[in-house]
This record gives structure tokens, sequence and C-alpha cells, in this order.
């Protein structure tokens, strides 16, 4: 399982929302290519972007600050963040970017996963982000903004054929809050994706981290886990994170 170090952007800054809410906002950085090449030197292996502003409008706002950590860092990148249609994926991976990350587009148009991974074969992920809603885990739209009306173990069959690389499974209700991840959740997406499957949501500690890398399916385990609160607030460093992760 490997770790991806997030970096969420907003107004050109590394910042975290709690529970994917703009209202709940606080700043980490004003320099995300510092933010960056701290976690590359500490030895994470990935790093993951997101642009919130995009997320909420489709507007590429920090489509310059994601080109600029991309060119700052030799470990690869992935972002997320507005991407809607087939342009502004070629755009973000001809920046260097290495996968390029679709969450609404992946349930507006289901047909665009299928064309952009097959134009950029193993570059192309989707990502679902879903909170309760009920006793539905539903997939939210456009920043955490919307809801769907579509689950979220149906949301995993619907990518299945889709040809992305993988799948980025986020719970919002626990995104920002150091509470833990959703073990049982997670175990259900892994035996329902043929997909490889990234967490993402509730990290606050190694023994968080060695929990997710315990699940399996089939023999297989989750392929990743994003961890953003818990690096910027100094919970856990990128070294105690890569080694649990590992275990």
């Amino acid at each position: 399982m490997q770790l991806f170090a997030a970096i969420d952007l907003l107004g050109g800054r590394c910042v975290r929302l709690t529970q994917g809410d703009y209202d709940q906002c606080r700043t980490y950085d004003a320099d995300p290519v510092q933010t960056a090449r701290a976690f590359e030197a500490a030895g994470a292996p990935w790093l993951h972007v997101v642009d919130l502003d995009a997320a909420r409008s489709g507007v590429p706002a920090n489509r310059a600050v994601i080109a600029a950590v991309a060119e700052a860092v030799s470990i690869p990148v992935e972002a997320s963040g507005g991407l809607r249609d087939p342009d502004s994926v070629r755009e973000l991976l001809e920046m260097g970017v290495a996968r390029a990350v679709i969450g609404t587009a992946a349930i507006t148009d289901p047909g665009l996963v299928e064309r952009v991974a097959g134009a950029h074969p193993g570059r192309v992920a989707v990502g679902l982000d879903h909170r309760l809603v009920g006793e539905t885990r539903e997939i939210a739209l456009r920043g955490w903004t919307e809801g769907s009306g579509v689950g979220l173990l149906e949301a995993v069959r619907r990518v299945a054929d889709s040809g992305a690389a993988v799948v980025v499974v986020t719970n919002i209700d626990r995104d920002g809050m150091l509470a833990g991840p959703d073990l049982d959740g997670m175990a259900e997406v892994l035996a329902a994706s043929p997909v490889p499957v990234v967490a993402s949501g509730g990290v606050s500690s190694a023994a968080d981290l060695t929990a997710l890398a315990r699940l399996s399916a089939d023999g297989r385990g989750l392929e990743g886990v994003i961890v953003g609160k818990a690096l910027h607030e100094g919970r856990l460093t990128v070294e105690e994170a890569v080694a649990a992760c590992a275990r």
C-alpha cells in the first residue's frame, strides 16, 4: 500500500477542508511547491493534489500551481478537480502530472472515463467521493456541493470496465476529522472493485494506516491511501506513514 501525501489547493494556497465544507477551511502553507518538496524529501512516494476551486466551479483556477508542483518534484503527482472533458485531462497530463482523477464527470458523463483512459492508458483514475445520506452512501458532485442519487457500490461497479487505472474512494464524513478511516466501508469497496483502490478520509495515525494495509479481498489489498491533515498538523510524519503503509 502506497502513501499519497495530499496537497489541497484553494486560491493558490495549501489548505484542508473539514468534511468538504468550504466554510471550514484552514490554510497550512502559502507555497504549495515548498510543501511538495518537503513531502518528497521526507520520502513520500506519491503526491495527491486537488484543485478545490476547480472541483466546485469546473474552472481550472490552480492549473499553474499544479504544473509548478509537478515540475518541482521527481515523484509522481496525481491531480484532480474540475476535469470534465478530454481536453482538460490532456492538458493536465501534458503539464507533467502522472495521473488525472476524474470525479464529477465520471458520474454525469459515464463514457468520458472510457474515452480518456483509452487515450492515456494507465494515467486516468476515477474519484468516488461519498457521504451518508439516510442509509445510502451517495456519491457527491462538484466539489462535494451536490448529491448524485448514485450509491457508492453502484458507482464502483460502473467503473469496473471503464479502463481506469485506479479508483480513489473518499469518505467525506470522515475527511478532515482525524477520527479514523471507515474500515468496514473500504473492505466492501475492495471486495466489489476489480480496479485497484486508493482510500481517503479520516487517517490520523500510523495505527490507522496499518489497519488499512491489512484489508484484503481475494488476496488483493489497497493500492494506496491518501493522507492530508494528519501530515500537515504533525500528528504523523511522512516517514512514519510510509513505514505503516509497508506493514
